[in-house]
């Protein structure tokens, strides 16, 4: 049997993935903290109705809120899919709990606080603790920390990076922008429409969130209209069941009139410009010889989207793939991590993981899909959540939810006002309730409280 070496470990967030990663870590006997620079577990879960001085988000002397929440948000996957496969996201009676099967905000937070408290995380974090520099010092991470102001310098055998990616905007870059009157604001600081009111505004973006947000400010402005990167000429126009939303291609540029150019040639005179437009992966804290850099969004190189591999497995990373069920995928990393670091689950040499990370950069280049696009795993993740239950020794992705993940992307295009409400799935939620009983009588659920 190989030996189990307990090493101390840190991890910086108390979100999501900082949650899940402390409970892997500590299973498999490895002493755990976590850093939380806020006041509560949570990460982006947790609603600030409070915004950034800079609406754009990018002044770097800006008073910095850490979540992107806006007050309507719920779920774009049911909760079954989204939950931890460990711990199933099952709906409770309470004041404040959301029992639909796409549930608000506050009750992804509520789920978080049940799964921190049912296996007694709140013990491992440090709350109000923010990393500023994780170094490297004799084979160890050096991790400095502030709390109330004073500095805290330790030394660690391994960091994972649980820090989110929901707070950096990404600004499109459109021509003219500088000198446009308007006024422009990235939906990180988006919380309720009121103050888009009888507004003519220019969302740029196809996101989930840039869907529900138009829809959310055409209740009060005067006009939407929509400027997307993927529409085609057959769908731009005014929207089926709506009197002021209009989809356009991409902008062209923006003018001191206050007009703004689409690429079709059409022109709209506009109040605001709303950037739906992603996020920019940021590890400030970080300092190690620029062996993981951020090139045009590509965190790299890393082997799996998890590990450095000149650093590994000293550091690693949990949570940056996006466009997937995030839960149960940060949920394998960290099984993934913690055995690694256990010396249960073996790695590649580092030539070897540096070699099949440049053949993944060869593929994605063959595919023409951009650099910044690296952490799309999109149609991928079941293959990718396989592969790291392989190597962890654990069971692969339940068929049902792999089916009701499918079945919920293609109702959300033929209902997309309504698919959270309105579904045909009804089979494959039995299905799931089956496994989450089945899990719950093995004390492992989330079904007996």
């Amino acid at each position: 049997m190989t030996t189990v070496l307990p090493k101390r470990v840190a991890v910086i967030g108390a979100g999501a993935a900082g949650l899940v990663a402390a409970r892997e870590l500590r299973r498999e006997g490895h002493e755990v903290v976590v850093f939380e620079r806020g006041n509560k577990v949570g990460g982006t879960w947790v609603y600030d109705p409070t915004t950034e001085s800079d609406p754009l988000g990018i002044d770097p002397a800006r008073t910095v809120v850490h979540s992107s929440l806006y007050a309507s948000l719920r779920t774009n996957l049911p909760r079954e899919v989204m939950g931890f496969r460990e711990y199933p996201f099952v709906a409770k009676n309470g004041a404040h709990r959301d029992p639909r099967r796409f549930p608000g905000h506050g009750e992804v937070l509520e789920y978080l606080n049940d799964y921190t408290t049912k296996f007694g995380l709140g013990e491992l974090v440090r709350f109000g603790a923010e990393v500023r520099r994780v170094g490297l010092e004799g084979g160890k991470c050096k991790v400095r920390s502030t709390a109330c102001g004073e500095p805290l310098d330790e030394v660690y055998d391994a960091v994972v990076v649980c820090n989110g990616h929901y707070t950096e905007p990404r600004i499109a870059e459109i021509p003219g922008l500088e000198t446009w009157p308007g006024r422009q604001i990235h939906s990180h600081n988006y919380r309720v429409p009121e103050p888009f009111r009888d507004q003519v505004v220019i969302l740029i973006g196809s996101s989930a969130s840039a869907v529900d947000i138009c829809r959310d400010i055409a209740g009060v402005a005067k006009e939407v209209h929509i400027a997307s990167r993927s529409v085609t000429e057959g769908t731009m126009g005014k929207l089926p069941g709506h009197d002021n939303m209009w989809l356009h291609s991409m902008i062209e540029s923006a003018h001191g009139d206050g007009n703004v150019v689409f690429r079709d040639g059409s022109a709209i005179c506009a109040d605001v410009i709303l950037h739906c437009t992603g996020y920019k992966y940021h590890f400030a804290f970080l300092d190690v010889n620029d062996i993981v850099t951020v090139d045009d969004n590509r965190v790299g190189p890393l082997y799996k989207q998890v590990f450095p591999p000149l650093l590994a497995p000293l550091l690693s990373f949990v949570g940056l793939p996006w466009k997937v069920g995030p839960f149960p995928l940060c949920e394998l990393q960290s099984k993934w991590i913690a055995g690694v670091l256990s010396g249960r689950v073996s790695l590649p040499s580092s030539d070897e993981m540096m070699a099949d990370i440049e053949a993944f950069y060869r593929t994605l280049d063959a595919s023409g899909i951009p650099k910044h696009y690296t952490h799309n795993v999109g149609d991928s993740q079941f293959e990718y959540n396989d592969w790291l239950a392989t190597e962890c020794g654990c069971p692969l992705s339940e068929e049902w939810r792999k089916q009701m993940y499918s079945e919920t992307n293609k109702n959300r295009k033929v209902r997309p006002e309504t698919y959270r409400d309105e579904w045909d799935d009804e089979l494959l939620v039995a299905q799931a309730h089956e496994d989450f009983f089945n899990c719950s009588s093995e004390g492992k659920g989330n079904l007996s409280q």
